[in-house]
């Protein structure tokens, strides 16, 4: 049985990481496109140089045209402008949602069974444009964010309470941005709860807890933005790409793991018709499930503030004819 194809469209910095990763965990076998002249070609060369090294058999191939990425299982789509410093994601909207169109078309045209991993931003709008475009079944298209955004929330907390990252429990719904929607209450290490153990550290003070609980939510909402600060010149692209090599391994490995992840709703957390991001299982047929739950009054508001940023994007997306 040969190894599955995995196709990403896009060769910036996200790109590299993530055919590094799927090949060193030997998912499959990697293909990339990219419309510069040669750098997917040299990317991909370099990575494979390296596998006598790294001890993997994986195929890597770099191409200028998406026929390359022909019956490919997962495709993840990385293309587009990176954000900027000072730079809203609504504002990549308009430059974005061209290069997506073009990507949607390539990949409904060359890989028409594949499931499909959106990492572009403004994501949820990008989600959306793709799965409209390509016209693919709504569980097979979906976005990453939430999985990274919830490791950036678990990392925060982990580093607060100086406890190992690999206990830490902790999910991030909503929209990919300053909306997205920490769930404090389910937030726990090995089961306790967070707010017990800040508690604990800051001696009772639960004022003070609450506090830095909030400093916490606060920073993650704008990870993303702290990391396009520091480095003055491009974005995240380590993380993001662990993140999405997790739901493709999810996928392909049909695990079956309850991911966070922006999936299509239709009536869970009240919501219907749109993408936002939510748990989902994820299995060899890409969304097979969205995992609804109860919440209460203020994280029910809190999505809705969350899901009305991502009906404004929408929204603006439609005022520039896409």
């Amino acid at each position: 049985m040969g190894l599955k194809k995995i196709a990403l469209v896009g060769g910036g910095q996200i790109g590299g990481v993530l055919a590094q990763l799927a090949a060193m965990r030997e998912l499959g076998d990697v293909v990339m496109v990219d419309i510069k002249e040669n750098l997917p070609q040299g990317k991909l060369l370099d990575i494979a140089e390296a596998a006598r090294i790294d001890g993997f058999d994986s195929s890597l191939v770099g191409s200028n045209d998406y026929s390359a990425i022909k019956d490919a299982d997962v495709v993840i789509v990385t293309a587009g402008l990176p954000r900027k410093p000072g730079m809203d994601r609504s504002d990549l909207m308009s430059v974005n949602a061209k290069i997506m169109t073009a990507v949607a078309n390539g990949v409904r045209d060359n890989a028409p069974n594949a499931i499909v991993i959106i990492i572009s931003n403004p994501l949820d709008a990008m989600v959306t444009l793709f799965q409209k475009i390509s016209g693919f079944p709504k569980n097979r298209v979906m976005g990453q964010a939430g999985v990274l955004d919830s490791a950036r929330f678990s990392a925060f907390l982990a580093w607060e309470l100086n406890v190992s990252v690999k206990d830490v429990n902790a999910m991030v719904l909503g929209g990919h941005g300053d909306t997205m929607v920490p769930l404090l209450r389910y937030a726990n290490v090995n089961g306790i709860p967070v707010t017990t153990l800040l508690e604990r550290k800051y001696k009772g003070d639960k004022a003070k807890a609450a506090e830095v609980l909030e400093a916490i939510v606060n920073r993650t909402r704008k990870a993303g933005g702290e990391v396009v600060g520091l480095l003055g010149n491009g974005s995240a692209f380590y993380s993001p790409a662990s993140a999405a090599i997790t739901m493709t391994e999810a996928i392909i490995k049909n695990q079956r793991r309850i991911l966070p992840v922006a999936a299509y709703l239709t009536g869970e957390f009240g919501i219907d018709g749109y993408y936002i991001g939510v748990p989902a299982i994820l299995g060899e047929n890409g969304v097979e499930e969205v995992v609804g739950f109860d919440l209460d009054e203020k994280e029910t508001a809190a999505l809705k503030v969350s899901l009305d940023a991502v009906k404004g994007n929408l929204a603006f997306m439609a005022e520039l004819g896409f």
